[in-house]
């Protein structure tokens, strides 16, 4: 019923000038609109919606992620931007904070000001 229709992704903000700059000019999303309610950039064809909410504690589980073809060249990029990378203590992970997944995709988590987790995954090459 819905597999052909297309899906929106919500997250939540409370400070809104801080999102827009990162998820804008720091990730390079396209901001399509500024309403009372949300932000809400291109995010590559879908609508991301930042919720606007005066108090948020967020998930301490990833909530958005995007699939990269060079994990490495990413972060890199980023973190010349002022990203800064998770470590996790309960896996291994490389200088860059990478984990490597048993099936060879690499993932590296980093969050957005309001502390949403994020996440890169670049896929095992098939």
């Amino acid at each position: 019923m819905l597999g052909s229709t297309q899906p929106v992704a919500f997250l939540a903000i409370t400070d809104v000038e801080r999102a827009q700059v990162f998820y804008g000019d720091v990730l390079g999303l396209r901001l399509i609109s500024d309403d009372p309610f949300a932000l809400v950039f291109d995010l590559a064809g879908v609508p991301l919606r930042l919720q606007k909410i005066r108090e948020f504690s967020p998930h301490p589980f990833t909530s958005l992620g995007w699939h990269v073809d060079d994990a490495t060249t990413t972060i890199a990029a980023l973190r010349a931007r002022g990203v800064e990378f998770e470590r996790f203590g309960f896996m291994e992970q490389d200088a860059d904070g990478v984990w490597t997944a048993p099936g060879g995709a690499r993932v590296a988590w980093f969050k957005d000001p309001d502390g949403n987790l994020l996440s890169l995954t670049q896929l095992v090459a098939a």
